[in-house]
């Protein structure tokens, strides 16, 4: 104990000095060293981490049923948008004669519109709950199909409802495999909207009412309605132009029949729900 001094008093008697101050800092830093050992050490020979018996977390896979149920309330195509799975329903691809061209679905309000033709090829606009056709309406959209509603069950319609390439076995040539025979493809169908239809057969079969409330004139059909409906025509069409010429009544339609020639094409404009739609029409020769 070298900075420790004991100092003889006048009295002949032992006094007690207290240690300087680089004396006291000398200790500190070894007393700090001391323990700073002694915790490297325990870290080093302790059997048992400080965090206690520790193990990483093991991976959990998913079931088959958790999975689905995953899958199916996901849309990649809208991810902000929560999308609630509910019970599933047993729905199946429709037979009636509809083409599905385009869909336009709005997540946030749960609307949606889809273009689909019927059997005319005549596209059109429908929104969710308006009628397809008679009994048939639209009751949901996706982004590759519709729902329709039809009879209180389910149909689906998509976008691409072409049918499998039927299998054709190669003939053999000796050793050889001849390629095998591809069939030709079918014509291709008339342009949508457009009926080719004989004049004499227009003038009898497109009959026209009175005049229409906005204007134009009431379409009706006539004869047995095949002749109409070839046409793209609808019952309660209202005609409100001809070949870009507007009609606001009967009065307008007087060059119409003269229109009607052989290898002509007459394009109109009817009002339909609302709606402009327009048909054409090329009179057979």
């Amino acid at each position: 104990m070298k900075n420790l001094r004991f100092v003889r008093g006048d009295g002949g008697g032992r006094r007690f000095t207290l240690p300087g101050l680089h004396d006291v800092l000398w200790w500190l830093l070894a007393i700090g060293i001391v323990v700073a050992g002694a915790q490297l050490a325990w870290m080093v020979l302790a059997p048992v981490s400080p965090l206690g018996d520790w193990k990483p977390a093991r991976v959990r896979l998913m079931d088959d049923g958790a999975r689905s149920a995953l899958m199916t309330g996901f849309d990649p195509f809208n991810r902000d948008v929560a999308v609630v799975a509910g019970p599933a329903q047993v729905a199946t691809v429709t037979d009636l004669p509809l083409t599905l061209y385009g869909i336009r679905v709005n997540p946030y309000s749960g609307g949606g519109t889809a273009i689909i033709a019927g059997s005319d090829g005549e596209q059109q606009v429908f929104r969710i709950g308006e009628e397809v056709m008679p009994g048939v309406t639209l009751a949901a959209v996706a982004f590759d199909h519709v729902t329709l509603g039809r009879g209180g069950a389910s149909e689906l319609l998509y976008l691409d409802q072409s049918k499998p390439v039927p299998t054709i076995a190669p003939a053999t040539l000796g050793n050889s495999v001849a390629p095998p025979h591809v069939a030709p493809p079918p014509p291709a169908a008339p342009a949508r909207g457009a009926g080719q239809i004989g004049a004499s057969d227009l003038r009898s079969g497109i009959s026209f009412g009175g005049n229409a409330e906005g204007g134009g004139v009431t379409l009706n059909p006539g004869g047995d309605g095949s002749v109409f409906a070839g046409a793209g025509l609808r019952p309660g069409d209202v005609l409100v132009s001809v070949n870009g010429q507007a009609v606001t009544g009967q009065q307008d339609l007087a060059g119409f029949a003269g229109q009607l020639r052989p290898g002509s094409n007459v394009s109109m404009t009817v009002r339909r729900g609302g709606r402009d739609v327009p048909v054409k029409i090329t009179v057979s020769k």
